[in-house]
């Protein structure tokens, strides 16, 4: 296997093998203090490298190809399109605990509109890799408006992140918001006031 470059995301000829990767998780079950060739937990390393395929299913998929299948028959619609309570798991790139929460999006179409469900995923693709919630707030503020050219893109997200509450400071109850306004968002305070009340105060 190819050393893989520093700031580069692995390929196919760099990306370790399903053998490595279960090798890896029986060395930190050893490393807790447990015994990988107990019963228990016989198969799990096989259970966590499968659940990092689901966990981190968006490495492999393109965000913006999602946002491509755009509809110009909207008979002049060109009011806010609003998303709202997408809810996602993510996982934090500093200790990979959870990060869940919600995500509300809009946009002001320019002749063209996108399923609303592609907007969902673009959360999920976003979320479904190693994060910081700010981060992930300007990706798909950013991915929305490079597909689409709308007058303007709104991303709130509301989380909780299970790095500050299981770990660390150990602080429940805490959630963190960020959000990311573009456009008409950013230069007008009645079109930024609209979007924030058809969300709600974010807590």
């Amino acid at each position: 296997m190819e050393a893989p470059v520093p700031g580069s995301l692995p390929t196919d000829e760099t990306r370790p093998s399903r053998a490595e990767a279960e090798a890896a998780v029986r060395t930190l079950l050893r490393w807790a203090g447990d015994d990988p060739t107990r019963e228990g937990l016989l198969d799990t390393p096989a259970r966590v490298a499968r659940a990092f395929e689901e966990w981190f299913v968006g490495y492999g998929n393109d965000p913006e190809a999602m946002l491509r299948r755009t509809f110009e028959e909207v008979e002049g619609y060109d009011e806010m399109v609003v998303l709202k309570d997408i809810h996602f798991e993510s996982y934090c790139e500093h200790h990979m605990a959870p990060i869940i929460g919600k995500a509300h999006v809009a946009y002001l179409p320019n002749h063209r509109v996108v399923g609303i469900s592609k907007l969902a995923r673009v959360v999920d693709l976003y979320a479904k890799r190693l994060q910081i919630q700010e981060k992930m707030t300007s990706q798909i503020a950013n991915a929305i408006q490079g597909v689409l050219e709308p007058k303007g893109v709104a991303v709130v997200i509301e989380a909780v992140h299970q790095c500050m509450t299981t770990r660390g400071v150990h602080k429940t109850g805490v959630s963190m918001v960020t959000s990311r306004m573009l456009g008409a968002f950013r230069d007008d305070p009645i079109t930024r006031r609209e979007f924030l009340s058809i969300i709600g105060n974010p807590r």
